[in-house]
């Protein structure tokens, strides 16, 4: 494996294709000014949001969406489990409530769209099999859809389309930062967007896409390499379907990586961008993992400029990167804490020594 200033790595995080808790990434609506009337407390209810419950069997139903049915977990691991997806419940309940303060609505075209997507490369029969398996139906699989979208529109509404970088910036990164782009040597400018075949942690993409079977990762890749052909923009779809959490959220962007490091990497890996044209996409099997990788320019040795091709988008899209991470994790913590949130079930394991 390459590596480089900006960790060519591979991540392992993964749930079935959009079957899984569909939209973990969350938002919430201001506290309001009176306090929600909580409703009595029964065992099944695992946690209360703003005064809606939220009980054990929807939890227990959300971990079936998204479980890997190739391991078998110890009861501690599944409690672990089942507490990791009702905080993920419960940023999904503040996502819907403040979509609804932003009258931001999805359009039934979109979910058609996002439906089709998930199923490409299934036989219907397969399909409907792996919904059933996992206590799904097509209702389920479209209302799931929905919220997710949602949650995309909720972001780039309050985060993403708020994130700016001046000229300023991108020339104080560069002067600060100029000994980076002095190349020793000639360099491979370089994105890759990463699948894995196992689950493993919460997805780091923007749609909370992930494949956990050898099945789903090829025919993930197979999808990705169809829109790509189809004039699809390599960056988009990286932060949409890449699992790795370093690159992702900069649209795939491993920067320039020395040739000495590529000469050193796996044959596959070495072979694929040796032989590789600018703006070409090809996929390389390591070990399982499949990447997307696309060689974005050859660089020759020496000092590069702002007024150097790439240069400039380069430092730009870092530093949005950076910003919108921030700015998402800002935004998150605030809304939640403001959220009238009891999680029930964290209180009974405390109370439990570990157990419910």
């Amino acid at each position: 494996m390459l590596q480089s200033t900006r960790d060519f790595c591979l991540s392992r995080r993964y749930s079935w294709l959009t079957l899984g808790v569909l939209a973990a990434t969350a938002l919430s609506a201001c506290r309001s000014t009176s306090t929600p009337a909580t409703p009595p407390v029964s065992p099944d209810t695992w946690a209360v949001v703003n005064g809606r419950p939220i009980t054990r069997g929807e939890v227990d139903k959300a971990y079936e969406r998204n479980r890997d049915a190739s391991q078998t977990l110890s009861t501690e691991e599944t409690l672990a489990a089942k507490m990791g997806v009702l905080d993920d419940l419960i940023t999904q309940d503040l996502l819907i409530a403040k979509a609804t303060a932003l009258t931001i609505t999805v359009p039934d075209t979109e979910i058609d769209t996002a439906y089709a997507d998930a199923k490409k490369g299934i036989a219907d029969d397969v399909f409907q099999q792996e919904l059933t398996k996992r206590g799904l139906s097509v209702a389920d699989m479209r209302e799931g859809l929905r919220r997710q979208l949602i949650g995309q529109k909720v972001l780039e509404r309050e985060v993403t389309s708020k994130v700016a970088v001046s000229d300023q910036e991108v020339t104080d990164f560069f002067n600060a930062n100029k000994s980076q782009f002095n190349l020793p040597e000639d360099s491979f400018h370089l994105a890759q967007i990463v699948v894995t075949p196992v689950r493993d942690g919460q997805p780091a993409n923007r749609t909370g896409d992930d494949a956990t079977t050898p099945q789903e990762a090829t025919t993930k890749v197979q999808m990705l390499m169809k829109r790509l052909s189809e004039g699809a923009a390599f960056g988009d779809l990286a932060m949409d379907f890449s699992e790795d959490p370093q690159t992702a959220p900069r649209g795939g962007d491993l920067g320039l990586v020395p040739i000495s490091a590529v000469q050193r990497a796996p044959a596959a890996l070495r072979d694929a961008v040796l032989t590789m044209t600018p703006g070409r996409a090809r996929v390389v099997n390591q070990g399982g993992a499949q990447s997307i990788v696309v060689l974005v320019a050859k660089e020759t040795a020496g000092q590069r400029d702002l007024s150097t091709p790439g240069t400039k988008d380069q430092i730009t899209q870092t530093l949005r990167a950076r910003k919108e991470q921030l700015l998402r994790a800002a935004y998150l913590t605030t809304l939640r804490t403001d959220a009238m949130v009891t999680n029930y079930l964290a209180r009974r394991v405390v109370e439990g020594n570990g157990k419910v």
